[in-house]
């Protein structure tokens, strides 16, 4: 399985009947340096479990398909304006060890890259794991930690100022429906929580590993307690060499039934991101948006397509960029930077009063760049496009 949301222009005739036989791919960079980018297409519908990929240079690229029949592979280096052939052909086993590693333990996802690891899922609820933290914050369905490629962690779960903060998670917090005001994200109040409902399908594989997940968005004013929202999570880790970590985070949310929810203007509430304890206080979290934007204060409710947050952690610099894919809904998205804490919002109700209907489904995509060191926004910029504007890809049949 993979995401939407990578898909790329997949061109060609008659391949509907085509049968298993060798193929040419031609990558078109299109007005972008293309280095270390997933490029995704659509394999002949052929019944053919496994391919080979032959780059460019003669040499076997890993290839991953999906059960849709979209396969994957990671570009080497491909200058703007420039394409490049890939041969594609059956294959009687995969040509490529697992690189990407998804196991599950103890009621978490675990993603591993060699003996490195790279994140967690969090999909039943946490241990409480102070002793100051009453049983209504106990949560599921968010990640944390997230490991940087040199070991240093970067998140924080159940911090003492926002015990309801954690790593990266996704509530809302102004929220009317059928006329209660369920607040999702401060679930202290009792008034709303999210809750992990189910894990549909987790894979490994050469080129990335990943999960689907669901949640559910339960209003507790309601007697008895309501669900309002249904959402869907699509996670997936990408082996993209050793510099950064690469992974993706698509949500998909719905009304659970006739009744639509509404949200308020308000500063926060949505994809969220909270940084180690360590970088707490003004002196130890650094951010950088898109725009150049260093200054927290002034970067506060300014909209940008990218955002990094960092800090040191035990004397180690490491940060992660939050990348906004150009769909999502209000792009670019405003964003709430706190003045003194390590927290990050992507927040589109600052820009005014919204919406989800019934029948209508609120897609929003991000990806993630972890790396130790300070933002790098060169890199941020180059993976930002990879993101929002993928290299093309045309697939034909041999003759």
């Amino acid at each position: 399985m993979t995401f939407r949301f990578i898909l790329t222009l997949v061109l060609g005739l008659g391949l509907g009947q085509a049968t298993a036989g060798n193929h040419s791919l031609r990558v078109d960079a299109g007005q972008h340096d293309r280095s270390d980018t997933p490029v995704s297409f659509q394999l002949p519908k052929s019944g053919q479990a496994q391919w080979r990929l032959t780059g460019p240079d003669g040499q076997a690229v890993a290839i991953q398909a999906d059960d849709r029949g979209l396969a994957t592979f990671i570009v080497g280096k491909l200058a703007a304006f420039k394409t490049a052939v890939y041969r594609l052909a059956p294959a009687a086993k995969p040509t490529h060890v697992d690189a990407v590693h998804l196991a599950k333990r103890n009621g978490q996802l675990h993603f591993s890259i060699g003996d490195r690891a790279v994140l967690h899922y969090q999909a039943e609820k946490s241990e409480l794991p102070r002793d100051d933290l009453e049983p209504i914050y106990r949560r599921g369905g968010y990640i944390h930690p997230v490991v940087t490629p040199g070991g240093t962690v970067i998140t924080d779960d159940y911090p003492h100022n926002h015990k309801h903060h954690h790593g990266i998670w996704f509530p809302w917090t102004n929220t009317i429906f059928e006329g209660r005001k369920p607040d999702f994200w401060n679930m202290g109040k009792g008034t709303g929580t999210v809750e992990f409902t189910g894990l549909h399908g987790q894979w490994s594989g050469p080129v990335h590993a990943g999960f689907s997940s669901s949640h559910q968005f339960v209003d507790l004013i309601a007697k008895p307690r309501k669900i309002a929202l249904t959402e869907t999570w699509h996670v997936q880790v990408y082996a993209t060499g050793q510099a950064y970590y690469l992974f993706e985070l698509e949500s998909v949310q719905r009304c659970a039934g006739g009744s639509k929810i509404r949200f308020p203007q308000y500063r926060y509430g949505g994809l969220g991101f909270r940084g180690h304890g360590d970088w707490d206080g003004k002196e130890n979290c650094f951010y950088l948006t898109a725009n150049g934007e260093s200054d927290r204060i002034k970067g506060h409710t300014t909209r940008a397509r990218w955002c990094h947050v960092g800090g040191r952690t035990g004397g180690k610099w490491g940060g992660i960029g939050v990348l906004c894919h150009p769909d999502n809904f209000r792009f670019p998205q405003p964003m709430r930077i706190h003045p003194s804490e390590p927290f990050f919002n992507f927040a589109p109700a600052q820009a005014g009063h919204w919406e989800i209907k019934p029948d209508e489904d609120y897609v929003s995509r991000y990806r993630f760049v972890v790396s130790d060191g300070r933002a790098d926004a060169e890199l941020l910029e180059r993976l930002w496009r990879d993101f929002a504007f993928p290299p093309r890809v045309e697939i034909y049949a041999d003759e």
